[in-house]
């Protein structure tokens, strides 16, 4: 039986907790190591001690199951485990209610078509399954989005298993597709068990042997602005910056613009 949005929810809870417990040492938290330890990272009990929570509780987190933390728990939680910003962020948002409608690919209004189409620099519009919506005459001539089949105009997609994307970041396509996917965790757990998501994980893990490894890390990274390096076969070598900004009609969608760096 499929999961509910919920239940998927819950059970991401539990594997980020369980994930982030075992990329910690004693020795990070001021632990004694003491004997050799047959699994990686912290104990659960360890945990609990360092949050001030009872163990079965704790352990009720890492199992997914139906608990509803306080903020101070959660806060607590997320001095124990050492969180990053990001990560902690994540933390609070997958204890919060989930949203139990359904996703649906969005439509980029009017005047976002317009704004981005007379834009003079690269920019695309992406929803909140990264795909791309929408874009002007620019970015087409780098990334080739109109030669994609609607279905393909994805980000993780067209980087991850699209050859002619991964060839123009070269030797730098690993470190930029790891990124890409850390940054894209924060946002599928929240729709964890939605059926676009599960194609579009089924998708990616069949177009991209790297991927399942690094989905199965779960590491969590915030959306940033940034620079990439790109081999163009027309334009050469292009180093460009790119800013995201939030659409305040939708604020699923989100336009991305580059500069030449």
């Amino acid at each position: 039986m499929a999961e509910t949005g919920t239940n998927s929810r819950q059970s991401e809870l539990g594997d980020f907790l369980r994930s982030r417990r075992q990329k910690l040492t004693p020795k990070a938290v001021g632990l004694a190591g003491g004997r050799r330890r047959r699994t990686p990272g912290l104990r659960r009990e360890e945990v609990a001690e360092l949050a001030g929570i009872g163990v079965d509780w704790y352990i009720r987190l890492e199992q997914g199951r139906s608990v509803s933390p306080s903020v101070a728990t959660i806060d607590a939680l997320a001095r124990a485990l050492r969180l990053t910003k990001a990560e902690y962020r994540h933390l609070k948002e997958l204890t919060q209610n989930a949203d139990r409608r359904a996703f649906v690919r969005e439509t980029v209004p009017p005047a976002i078509r317009r704004t981005v189409e007379q834009l003079n620099l690269p920019a695309y519009v992406t929803g909140r399954r990264w795909d791309v919506l929408f874009w002007n005459a620019a970015a087409d001539e780098i990334f080739a989005f109109s030669r994609l089949a609607e279905s393909d105009r994805n980000s993780l997609l067209s980087v991850l298993t699209n050859p002619a994307t991964r060839g123009l970041f070269g030797a730098s396509w690993a470190d930029e597709a790891q990124r890409m996917v850390a940054q894209f965790r924060a946002t599928h757990d929240l729709w964890a068990g939605d059926p676009a998501f599960r194609d579009l994980l089924s998708r990616l893990r069949e177009g991209c042997p790297e991927f399942a490894g690094w989905w199965e890390a779960h590491d969590v990274s915030g959306v940033a602005a940034g620079q990439k390096s790109l081999i163009h076969p027309k334009k050469g070598r292009l180093k460009l910056e790119y800013a995201s900004f939030q659409a305040n009609d939708d604020p699923a969608l989100k336009l991305v613009i580059y500069t030449t760096a």
